[in-house]
């Protein structure tokens, strides 16, 4: 299987390569964060100006020419391609139990607006207490359990407007 990369420059180009296309590149390392390459006899001086590695977005001088650079890898094609991108969270309706258990506590109420983050209620399975958060900014629409209350996996929890 070949790895697929994507690189997305300007949030405008869209390029895609393979580890093999990358290999094959008269690529060299000229500093800690500078390289030269040659390529269809052109020659490109190439510097990182600055790198978010987790983020995975760089910026990149090609000749004195500023571009904003962002890599997929093929983790990130397969999760895009099995529609779970970023941004999904958005889109979420309700919370369902992940794991049977036992509400220990809610925190939130009907009609309460939320953060992306905030606790929502804590669900103790297999004797831990873990926290279920929110995946979105929005308004509870309906809470469809109680403190003390035992849940099955799937079991909807908690609805948003």
């Amino acid at each position: 299987m070949k790895k697929n990369f994507k690189l997305k420059v300007n949030d405008q180009y869209e390029f895609q390569f393979t580890a093999d296309d990358l290999k094959s590149l008269d690529l060299v390392k000229t500093g800690t964060d500078s390289f030269h390459l040659l390529e269809n006899n052109q020659t490109y001086h190439i510097d990182f100006s600055s790198k978010d590695f987790y983020g995975k977005s760089y910026g990149v001088k090609v000749n004195n020419a500023n571009y904003a650079v962002t890599i997929a890898n093929p983790l990130d094609l397969l999760i895009d391609e099995m529609g779970f991108a970023l941004g999904a969270s958005a889109r979420v309706s309700s919370i369902e139990a992940p794991m049977p258990g036992l509400i220990l506590e809610v925190s939130v109420s009907e009609g309460q607006e939320v953060k992306e983050g905030d606790a929502l209620l804590i669900l103790e399975a297999m004797k831990m207490e873990n926290v279920i958060t929110s995946p979105r900014e929005g308004t509870i629409k309906s809470i469809t359990v109680k403190q003390g209350e035992a849940v099955e996996k799937k079991h909807v929890l908690i609805t948003f407007e």
